[in-house]
């Protein structure tokens, strides 16, 4: 099969990995299709809730003996380690009777790392690892999890034209026309954590819930920034920096607001991720969406993002920016 095939197959993959998120939690959401030799899909799964059955075993139970001589494509390497909720993927691949497997990113577990494809290449099938983008990016918040040991972490802001998120009297709602906040709602249903800072919470009791028909059971765990005690039904967080501890099976974090929450994340370097919601207002005079991040100088204010999407939300614009690696002194 050519890899542009491949490499379609794999983004499919992707896709579906989508389903999962966030109740797969504590594992990665992963996406696995299985394709016959005449390019038909005769088995597809994602991690089910709780992180079991995993991908890999919904794929091929659905499959059944359309398995044999066909080619599985999954997001995250199959993993190698015994659980006792379930059997290894590898294992059950490895005795599948596939002709392929193609895998379109590598698991950072020690558990795995390697030894899942191995394990399926020793059973005598095929194994081809490509470097999917669309894959690394359906499993960043597994990945950051485990190379910084933190979630990934995204800062949503709603602004003016001239970078305002309320007026000077606090006013905020809304900044935003209905089809922004709609989106903002689906971001809240793909993430296990949410987090505003201590003046928001108080100033603003926000619900931070899903509203979206169908979804509402997503809404994400609430946090609040603060050295203080978290009301009830929030989780306080004391500092970016305690992030990882705080959070010890999140994979995703969501930071809302305010001025003051987007400074201490931006200023520890925890934000992987800017979703920018811009209203084509003015207010003027407003209260300003970051506030002071310790910049000492313009030229350390560039090469930091990158765009990554763009789109019209009704009247609004959304604006998605990428942290850059940092630079190399």
């Amino acid at each position: 099969m050519p890899p542009e095939a491949d490499r379609r197959w794999l983004d499919a993959a992707a896709r579906l990995a989508l389903r999962g998120r966030p109740l797969a939690r504590p594992n990665p959401a992963v996406g696995a299709l299985i394709v016959s030799p005449g390019g038909r899909v005769v088995g597809r799964g994602w991690t089910m809730a709780g992180g079991r059955p995993h991908a890999e075993a919904v794929a091929l139970e659905a499959a059944g003996a359309a398995s044999h001589g066909a080619t599985l494509y999954v997001s995250l390497e199959p993993c190698a380690h015994q659980s006792q909720r379930g059997p290894a993927c590898a294992d059950l691949v490895a005795a599948s009777g596939l002709a392929r497997v193609v895998v379109g990113c590598g698991d950072p577990d020690p558990r795995t790392a390697g030894s899942g494809i191995a394990r399926i290449r020793q059973a005598g099938i095929a194994v081809e690892q490509i470097d999917s983008p669309a894959c690394t990016a359906s499993l960043e918040g597994y990945l950051t999890r485990a190379h910084r040991g933190r979630p990934h972490v995204t800062l949503k802001l709603a602004l003016s034209l001239d970078g305002c998120i309320a007026m000077a009297s606090g006013e905020s709602q809304w900044i935003t026309g209905a089809e922004a906040r709609a989106h903002g709602h689906l971001l809240r249903a793909g993430i296990d954590a949410i987090l505003v800072g201590g003046g928001t919470l108080r100033s603003d009791q926000p619900r931070l819930d899903v509203r979206l028909p169908g979804l509402e059971s997503r809404s994400p765990e609430r946090w609040v920034l603060t050295r203080g005690e978290a009301p009830q039904g929030w989780q306080a967080l004391p500092s970016p920096a305690a992030l990882g501890q705080a959070m010890p099976q999140a994979q995703y974090l969501l930071v809302e607001g305010g001025a003051g929450a987007a400074a201490a994340f931006l200023a520890a370097d925890c934000v992987d991720r800017l979703a920018i919601y811009r209203a084509p207002i003015i207010i003027g005079g407003g209260q300003p969406g970051v506030a002071d991040i310790g910049l000492a100088t313009l030229p350390e204010a560039h090469g930091r993002w990158a765009l990554s999407d763009s789109r019209q939300l009704g009247k609004d614009r959304l604006e998605v920016y990428e942290r850059l690696p940092c630079s190399p002194e």
